[in-house]
């Protein structure tokens, strides 16, 4: 289905230009909000956001659409992604709202919405008000104007809500934890949560100031992370991006461990304790083919979707799984949360950690992955997928590779990009199939 606006994960963009304007907003707010008006109640939206400078803004045009078509508007300040779609369905609320552009640098910004049921909306839903965007709405009389109001206490039910998600009986004492927060949403939360549960923890990422975020920290820059772990002599790392959806793990070592990784821990181990459901995880046609091949041998399966996490998660509800997400670090654990959530899958993994004993370097190393690249290449305009030469190359990628490998070529569907990757038993092969498209790519 063919969007004007919305991407794979809401509205993104850079912010003061199109789309991500402060009238856009207005008009998502009412556009939104008049979709979800339905039945008598009084309605109800909870608008979060991260720490960008533009948030304050985007805000403010988001409450003032809603409350013009007459939607009462709860402002819990910064916030993870995953804690709107907790509070939605905790408080009731017809909607829900992240103001965000993840892992994208401070200058971006971007609107998610999750429906009464926590769950982010389908794509018939932003299809719908993407036409009633377009069209317009129809404003409220003055006297049924929505009511906006802040809540202080939002970080303390999410604190709350991602503790309850860790094994009662176990607890994180001992243990010393590096937590990078990427000056974003999760910067008061998480260590929070950690200390809370018994971690000695060091903060990273912990300052935000508007123009910091993802600026060396967080899931995309673990460098820091890395140095830290290892001159702190901690035990673990854990990196979460601008919204705290998605997480990556540095073992004591200081290496980085990927969300295919993570996902075989969280999986095996709850296949071992009768906690997963559908004999087999959910992940993307990213997700390398070393993880499908590690599950096989233990008798469970791998479901590939589409990339973005609410592919995986449509994916999951359909097939009746409770673990899946994306090799970013995108993981959603269904039994407890409707979208990804960084650190309640941090919990689960230091539960793995504190149960087995073992370092994490031993831990989290469930499989050894195939060799695979993606590359990036940037474009301004057309369909350079499109070209003879382009196409050319990776049929002749795919004639190298012989059946030993896969190759995947999609758009971005937050930016500019074409990503390029391909796997295969060779890593120089997969190395020079990979240039080679890309190569055309840019020439095209």
């Amino acid at each position: 289905m063919s969007r004007k606006f919305f991407g794979t994960d809401g509205i993104r963009g850079r912010t003061n230009e199109a789309p991500m304007t402060a009238e856009m907003a207005l008009r998502v707010g009412q556009a939104a909000g008049a979709r979800f008006l339905r039945g008598d109640h009084r309605h109800r939206v909870v608008i979060g956001k991260d720490t960008r400078l533009s948030g304050y803004m985007m805000e403010s045009a988001l409450v003032a659409g809603f409350t013009s078509v007459g939607m009462d508007v709860v402002m819990v300040g910064p916030m993870p992604t995953p804690a709107i779609a907790m509070l939605v369905r905790s408080m009731r609320a017809d909607l829900g709202v992240m103001i965000s552009a993840s892992h994208n640098p401070f200058y971006d910004n971007g609107i998610k919405l999750f429906g009464p049921d926590g769950y982010k909306l389908s794509d018939e839903d932003e299809a719908e008000i993407e036409g009633m965007i377009e069209a317009g709405v129809e404003l409220v009389a003055s006297e049924k104007i929505g009511r906006a109001r802040r809540i202080d206490d939002a970080r303390g039910r999410y604190i709350h809500f991602a503790k309850s998600t860790f094994p009662e009986h176990l607890r994180l004492d001992g243990l010393k934890v590096v937590i990078d927060c990427a000056h974003g949403a999760a910067y008061s939360v998480a260590p929070e949560a950690l200390w809370e549960l018994g971690a000695e923890t060091v903060a990273l990422g912990v300052s935000p100031n508007g123009t910091n975020i993802n600026d060396g920290v967080g899931s995309t820059a673990p460098k820091l992370l890395q140095e830290r772990v290892v001159s702190e002599g901690a035990d673990i790392g854990i990196a979460l991006d601008g919204d705290a959806d998605r997480v990556i793990i540095v073992d004591e070592k200081g290496t980085v461990i990927d969300g295919d990784q993570l996902m075989a821990l969280i999986g095996v181990s709850w296949a071992n304790s009768g906690l997963l459901c559908g004999d087999g995880i959910v992940a993307t046609v990213m997700s390398n083919l070393g993880l499908e091949r590690f599950l096989a041998s233990r008798d469970l399966k791998l479901i590939r979707a589409a990339v973005g996490d609410r592919y995986v998660l449509e994916t999951m509800r359909n097939g009746g799984y409770n673990v899946g997400g994306e090799q970013s670090g995108h993981i959603i654990l269904s039994d407890y949360v409707t979208t990804g959530d960084g650190l309640v899958a941090a919990l689960q993994i230091l539960a793995c950690l504190v149960e087995s004993g073992k370092p994490a370097s031993e831990l989290l190393r469930q499989f050894e992955p195939l060799p695979q690249l993606l590359k990036n290449v940037r474009f301004d305009g057309g369909q350079p997928l499109e070209a003879t030469s382009v196409k050319a190359a990776i049929a002749d990628g795919e004639s190298r590779l012989n059946g030993t490998g896969r190759i995947l070529i999609r758009k971005s569907g937050t930016e500019p990009l074409i990503r390029v990757m391909a796997e295969g038993e060779d890593e120089k092969l997969v190395h020079e199939v990979v240039d080679s498209i890309c190569d055309a790519v840019k020439a095209a």
